[in-house]
């Protein structure tokens, strides 16, 4: 039976993982096994294919398991910027997931000091709703007050680097690269206690990428810990002072930034 997540202190919690006391655990993931179920899988079908199934006696498939991490353990420390990396389907969207509490463990456990804020490509904007709308939304969304939102409002349009009177068209008139960066834009608004960004920073031009770098480094040092999921490694490791890399739900390597995304680059090659 899956334990239940409890996000609670991590120095309240025992764990497996070896936790360095000396320094401050902000995440702890113990032992932690992601499995998708899909229910009814194997699609509507026809009357005819459902027809010939009553005839044959057979029954379509209920349910298919797919098992995306598979005993990941590893603690992160506060004032930390960990790159996640790893080939297409290696489950690295789907730990972020997790570590946001948006995916239920199977078994193991994370463990948090604090609330973790996802940040990703797919994001929710309301795309028939403005970009000044989106903002206001997204600030209050995340906890801030309407005075705090207010105050920050032109900061927010001001780092995405909107063309001007894009803020006041609806969201569904902008290009991939400019909600990306107001995503990006409104979730830097606030300092977190634990910052995920999946893929965030890919449809940046070179300039915003440049901004977000140097945002990630403030939220950094005001707040607790930053992870980033990117498919660009130069960006990781200039981004990320550690690095993890995972294949098929498991752990190849966790170190310093350049050693494992060299090693990494290495095993493309064979």
């Amino acid at each position: 039976m899956a334990d239940t997540k409890v996000r609670t202190p991590v120095a309240e919690k025992t764990s497996s993982v070896q936790v360095d006391h000396s320094r401050d655990p902000i995440v702890v993931v113990d032992d932690l096994h992601v499995v998708y179920r899909v229910y009814g899988a194997g699609g509507k079908g026809n009357a005819a294919s459902a027809f010939m199934r009553i005839l044959r006696r057979e029954h379509r498939p209920s349910m298919k398991e797919f098992h995306s991490i598979k005993g990941l353990s590893f603690v992160v420390y506060r004032g930390e910027a960990l790159g996640i990396i790893g080939g297409n389907g290696s489950g690295k969207s789907t730990l972020l997931k997790a570590i946001a509490g948006l995916l239920p463990p199977d078994r193991g456990a994370v463990f948090t000091d604090g609330q973790p804020s996802l940040l990703g490509v797919n994001a929710a904007l309301m795309k028939d709703l403005t970009g000044e709308r989106n903002i206001i939304l997204g600030c209050l969304a995340m906890g801030m007050s309407p005075q705090e939102t207010k105050q920050k409002y032109q900061e927010v349009v001001d780092f995405a680097g909107l063309k001007e009177g894009f803020i006041q068209y609806p969201m569904r008139t902008y290009s991939s690269g400019m909600g990306a960066r107001l995503r990006f834009a409104i979730a830097a608004a606030k300092t977190h206690d634990v910052l995920l960004i999946d893929e965030a920073l890919a449809t940046g031009d070179a300039q915003f990428k440049v901004k977000s770098q140097k945002r990630i480094e403030e939220l950094r040092k005001d707040a607790g810990a930053v992870f980033l999921v990117a498919h660009q490694l130069d960006v990781v490791k200039e981004t990320c002072d550690r690095v993890i890399w995972i294949d098929d739900g498991k752990m190849i390597m966790d170190g310093d930034a350049e050693e494992v995304v060299d090693a990494y680059i290495e095993s493309t090659k064979k």
